[in-house]
């Protein structure tokens, strides 16, 4: 039996606002496949960051269960879900780079944390950034990039420790559009010639349109899923 990238079973989670509580997710369940392309569609308050944090293990549901390729996150200890968020390639709307590092270095950055040789990671590095289209700013810094160029190296990062899928949070959101046609079909591109798994949480209906696959929330719930 083919075991599923994630799966989601039942998740619920419930945050107190003082003593009022607010139901973010109310009975989720959802599966991707090795190699999927899904975008969670929804507006503002609908649940799909919640969602987003639960896949990504950034915090823990109500109740229900989240699978990663089989195993259950919450059996997992502090050092096991360390583990766990190293092996996912998180890519957000604000690209979260460090200043004062290059964009080889940002990208270098992660796999140091793993301990890879200086020579593996320089060697991969360049790799990466030329995956991105970026090989000729591979030694400037965020601040001498435009919003387009600091998305690629923050997927490029992403893609440092060959994670188990990219889970990326309105990827397009901060640039613009003209800017965004080329992110999106850089992503595109990944999963269609790379083969990587990825998640796109998004209000953006033009980054649906290229998907394989898309959920829509509303309330907490899933309320429509199209394959593309």
């Amino acid at each position: 039996m083919t075991i599923s990238v994630v799966e989601t079973i039942n998740l619920r989670k419930t945050y107190m606002l003082g003593k009022v509580p607010v139901n973010a997710l109310q009975g989720v369940n959802l599966k991707v496949e090795k190699g999927d392309f899904l975008a969670i569609l929804g507006p503002s308050g609908s649940g799909k960051s919640t969602l987003l944090n639960m896949i990504g293990a950034l915090d823990k549901p109500t109740e229900g269960k989240v699978f990663i390729e089989g195993v259950d996150v919450s059996t997992l200890n502090g050092t096991g879900l360390a583990d766990l968020r190293q092996r996912i390639g998180f890519v957000f709307q604000f690209f979260n780079l460090i200043p004062r590092l290059t964009a080889k270095g940002n990208v270098e950055l992660t796999m140091a944390i793993l301990g890879l040789g200086k020579n593996e990671r320089r060697k991969r590095a360049k790799e990466l950034l030329e995956t991105v289209g970026l090989k000729e700013r591979a030694n400037h810094k965020p601040a001498e990039l435009s919003g387009g160029e600091r998305q690629r190296v923050a997927i490029a990062r992403a893609l440092a420790n060959n994670p188990k899928f990219l889970l990326m949070d309105e990827p397009t959101g901060n640039i613009d559009s003209k800017t965004a046609n080329e992110i999106i079909e850089l992503i595109k591109r990944l999963n269609e010639e790379k083969g990587v798994t990825i998640i796109i949480v998004t209000h953006d209906q033009q980054i649906t349109s290229q998907t394989k696959r898309t959920v829509q929330m509303l309330d907490g719930l899933i309320i429509k899923e199209k394959v593309n």
